[in-house]
């Protein structure tokens, strides 16, 4: 490719990146409007089947996908995700019901997990031989992939008040077919003429692990107790499935997640730290609007408005972290920084969320804990790329984002938990949802213990990021290859 192919070609995978993370975001600000025009009886108890949906579908593809990257190509699987999703958005614009979207939301999913994933992959070899373990393009997709987690829920506000929930799904058709048009004549990536195996137990596997997991930690204590006979089955086929998994990777001739990739001390700490990752953002996010907009009375409109600083501070924080890893400096030091900055905005988050304090000292927090999130987006990418066995690029890169997808999910089940907890056993009314129908000294009541419950995740948080920390201290030093149980790269194999 030459370099204005390179150029172009970054330009599509961030372009992609952007549509992966807006449309996981998008739908939460347009649920009333959806509601409203589709099953303005019933549709709320299906709202979050919405998110669920693209979510579960998501996760489900995201250990193939990086299998079908190192067996098909990169080109192929890309080109194919941005097909599906777009199909997807059509649908979804078109649907005329609750179930008809929804249904149409999964097949988007299918799509969207490679859009995030395999664009990471493209990244990677979009990089020339000179460019390897630098930040180019990897810390430019981290920083835009936080960005449209922070500021997703605002324009999909946006679209719902001033057009039509439908342009959420259909604004992503003009841009998507650019992005295929512009992708089958600039990307020139390496092809895989040898076709290997595919395991599609293990990736079945994978899939039934996952979205047992994804709904335990949706309806668990929220749409079913824990005791249930629902989630207890969940939990089960969660187990039994994650097992089997294991079981089956270790005797596949072609496994989905090669549990080889674990001994390398980088993937395996990377691995961990992204699920921690995954977590603290959805904590960040979820939790501080949830405040906004109990404790504080900000309109649910504006409340999306605060993750602004958030967007700035991980904008600004990328785009530095990345340019100075071009220059040299290691995605380790980025790793710990980033760690131990989102540690101290968790805390800071914990000692300013009261009932009167300074909204102003919340968007300082908000910026601060985007400065964190913005290192770590794109340089836990790119130390597991540059570990990773050049053959397993793709499911190195893929897994990264399982796992996040993973901790996110397992975080805001734990927080939501916590939370729900902690009031219960002091506030009034019984549960959080009670708290709105309160009024005079019983609501002020109630507010005290909802500031008290939330100002107890965020400190969780904080006690997270710390191990993250930790961890991060464990990783191997930059020139120090006595550090990493097997070599960073290996040679592909080559073909009998």
């Amino acid at each position: 490719m030459t370099e204005t192919q390179r150029k172009v070609g970054f330009l599509i995978c961030l372009i992609t990146i952007v549509l992966a993370v807006l449309d996981l975001q998008i739908v939460s600000a347009a649920t009333v409007p959806i509601v409203r025009d589709l099953d303005p009886d019933h549709g709320v108890d299906k709202i979050p089947w919405l998110v669920s949906a693209f979510a579960l579908a998501s996760a489900a593809m995201l250990p193939l996908y990086g299998k079908l990257c190192d067996t098909l190509g990169a080109k192929r699987v890309f080109t194919g995700a941005i097909a599906t999703f777009l199909l997807g958005s059509a649908l979804c614009g078109a649907a005329q019901s609750m179930e008809q979207l929804i249904a149409a939301r999964a097949v988007q999913g299918l799509g969207g997990g490679g859009l995030m994933s395999v664009t990471m992959v493209v990244i990677a070899h979009l990089k020339g031989p000179d460019e390897e373990g630098t930040g180019k393009g990897g810390s430019a997709g981290g920083l835009v992939a936080g960005a449209g987690m922070a500021v997703g829920p605002w324009i999909g506000g946006l679209l719902a008040d001033h057009a039509s929930w439908r342009w959420i799904f259909y604004v992503n058709l003009p841009i998507g077919l650019a992005v295929l048009a512009a992708s089958a004549f600039v990307l020139k990536l390496p092809d895989h003429p040898v076709r290997r195996p595919l395991d599609y137990l293990g990736a079945a596997l994978g899939a039934a692990f996952s979205s047992a997991l994804l709904l335990v930690t949706d309806w668990g204590g929220n749409r079913y107790a824990w005791s249930s006979p629902v989630v207890v089955g969940l939990i089960v086929t969660a187990a039994a499935a994650l097992a089997l998994f294991l079981w089956r990777q270790t005797r596949a001739a072609e496994p989905i997640l090669p549990l080889s990739l674990f001994r390398v001390r980088e993937l395996r700490l990377g691995f961990v730290i992204q699920a921690i990752v995954g977590a603290a953002m959805m904590c960040a996010i979820y939790y501080v609007l949830v405040y906004l907009q109990i404790a504080r009375g900000v309109a649910s409109s504006s409340a999306g408005l605060y993750l602004l600083p958030m967007a700035i501070g991980m904008s600004t924080a990328g785009l530095l972290s990345g340019r100075l890893t071009a220059r040299g400096w290691s995605a380790r030091t980025f790793t710990l920084s980033g760690t131990a900055t989102t540690a101290l905005a968790f805390g800071l988050l914990a000692l300013t969320t009261g009932p009167a304090t300074s909204l102003w000292l919340i968007r300082a927090a908000l910026l601060l804990m985007g400065l964190g999130l913005g290192q770590l987006m794109g340089q836990l990418i790119l130390l597991v790329q540059f570990a990773a066995p050049r053959h397993q690029l793709g499911v190195a890169t893929t897994g990264i984002r399982f796992f996040q997808t993973l901790g996110g999910a397992l975080g805001a089940s734990v927080f939501g938990s916590v939370l729900a907890r902690l009031y219960a056993a002091d506030g009034p009314g019984g549960d959080v949802s009670a708290l709105a129908r309160l009024t005079g000294t019983a609501h002020a009541e109630g507010v005290r213990a909802f500031v008290s419950a939330t100002d107890v995740v965020f400190w969780s948080g904080a006690a997270l990021m710390t191990l993250a920390t930790v961890l991060a201290v464990r990783l191997p030093r930059p020139g120090r290859p006595e550090d990493t149980e097997q070599p960073a790269r290996q040679p592909e194999p080559v073909p009998a």
